[in-house]
């Protein structure tokens, strides 16, 4: 007779037919998962590519002005200086008689005293600073203050805010508290008052005078010559007299010195580079952009960007392009060199953008403006109130998009755990079929077997 045989397993078969059940499903829904996972991360790309454009624009543009001035000092040695968007051009003299200067002062001979508390006043140009407490800077609480204990205790002295450093110096064995301070000029000179000091030998150490190893002084300029010109004092070695000018000065002048000249102009090649950033960020957020509507090349392996089929993108990347190409004419972005490509892409020509400024300085301005809220005009304005439409934290085309996306990632979340209780179900249904019919299949092949051994033949 013939033998009934057991070829399958129930579970794989199950799996099997379970898959099959709800491949056609599952391929349409991973698809659709696959695509809002890769629209959701775009978005969010997207939207930092543009949020970073409108900062870039509002950092160039803020200055009312793209062209840069410099301003810089016959004898670099002197000193240094920077020119802000709204120096005036010119030339003026200047003569250092001197530097401004930080206090610092040493306190010599101190030792180790007896912790008996008391407090020690630090006064900063001649008036009350702050005060440390001994008893507290005697900070291991043993019977002995050290000089390095009261340098950590005025460190550390919340009301001090880092007016005055401490430290300790030891020259040949006799230790030195040293005080330094923050600020330059006489207003920031140091001296200690001990009259509360407890113990008599580190009272009378602290009241000595102290060695002046800087002297605190104020910085003393002259604009024009030395003597005739006009005296300008401060406490500080950066000055700003000028309007839109910041000056540093380092070093001092002997007297008879001839004055430094300092001199401020156009800065063409800060004026280029500011202009290179226009052109190189508004590529840098075209090029984000491109790639997400890119229709892809099969033939090259190129997939299609995430919104190749998106009419809206493709109007955000459209609209960029004739914003850039609006403007004609001998105040034109061309006439400046900056040229929009076949594809929008910017390049800049930076000779003849040096030679239009010397034409026509402010139509760079006009041409490019502002977008800076209430005062947004020109290029700059128009891309960003246009930029605005899909950035607005509260009706922007990308917050709406997100919002929709992410409803429909929700919704595919759902989909999949249907999807999932229909196939479990579908397995347990099919596990349950071909586990019963296996054990059908074994009794008919156990039942056969005892046929064969009961009628089988017996002959041989």
């Amino acid at each position: 007779m013939a033998t009934i045989g057991n070829t399958y397993d129930p579970a794989t078969t199950a799996a099997g037919l379970a898959t099959n059940y709800t491949s056609a499903r599952q391929s349409i829904l991973t698809a659709q998962t696959k695509q809002a996972g890769a629209a959701a991360a775009a978005l969010s790309s997207l939207r930092s590519a543009i949020s970073g454009y409108q900062s870039s624009l509002l950092s160039l543009t803020s200055g009312k002005t793209m062209l840069t001035q410099a301003a810089t000092f016959s004898n670099p040695a002197i000193g240094s200086a920077s020119a802000g968007v709204n120096a005036t051009a010119g030339s003026y003299s200047f003569f250092v008689e001197r530097l401004a200067t930080a206090n610092q002062v040493s306190y010599n001979g101190l030792a180790d005293s007896a912790a008996d508390g008391g407090n020690l006043g630090i006064t900063i140009g001649g008036a009350p600073g702050f005060s440390i407490n001994l008893a507290s800077a005697n900070s291991d609480g043993n019977a002995t203050l050290t000089p390095r204990e009261i340098a950590a205790a005025i460190n550390a002295e919340p009301t001090n805010n880092g007016r005055v450093s401490a430290s300790i110096v030891t020259v040949n064995g006799v230790t030195q508290l040293m005080l330094t301070s923050k600020t330059t000029g006489a207003a920031g000179n140091i001296a200690l008052d001990s009259a509360a000091v407890n113990n008599a030998g580190l009272k009378a150490a602290l009241s000595a005078p102290p060695t002046q190893v800087v002297s605190g002084q104020d910085a003393i300029v002259w604009l024009g010559a030395e003597g005739s010109g006009t005296r300008i004092e401060q406490a500080s070695n950066v000055f700003t007299n000028v309007d839109g000018v910041t000056m540093t000065f380092t070093k001092a002048q002997a007297p008879g010195d001839t004055p430094v000249t300092l001199t401020v102009a156009s800065d063409n090649a800060g004026t280029v580079a500011k202009v290179q950033k226009f052109v190189d960020d508004y590529n840098k957020l075209k090029a984000v952009i491109d790639a997400m509507v890119a229709p892809g090349d099969p033939a090259k392996g190129a997939a299609p960007g995430v919104f190749a089929n998106d009419g809206g993108v493709r109007v955000l990347q459209g609209r960029m392009v004739s914003m850039l190409r609006g403007a004609n004419g001998a105040d034109s972005l061309a006439a400046y060199g900056i040229v929009a490509a076949r594809d929008g892409s910017l390049t800049l020509n930076a000779t003849r953008l040096t030679s239009q400024l010397a034409v026509s300085p402010k139509g760079l301005d006009t041409l490019i403006g502002s977008s800076v809220n209430g005062a947004s005009s020109g290029i700059a304005g128009n891309l960003d109130s246009y930029l605005k439409e899909w950035s607005s934290s509260t009706d922007g085309q990308l917050k709406q998009r997100l919002e929709e996306n992410t409803k429909l990632q929700t919704s595919l979340v759902k989909r999949q755990d249907q999807l999932d209780k229909q196939y479990d179900s579908a397995y347990k249904r099919y596990l349950m079929q071909f586990t019963q019919l296996q054990t059908l299949q074994s009794r008919m092949a156990s039942n056969t077997s005892m046929f064969d051994a009961l009628f089988g033949d017996k002959s041989n």
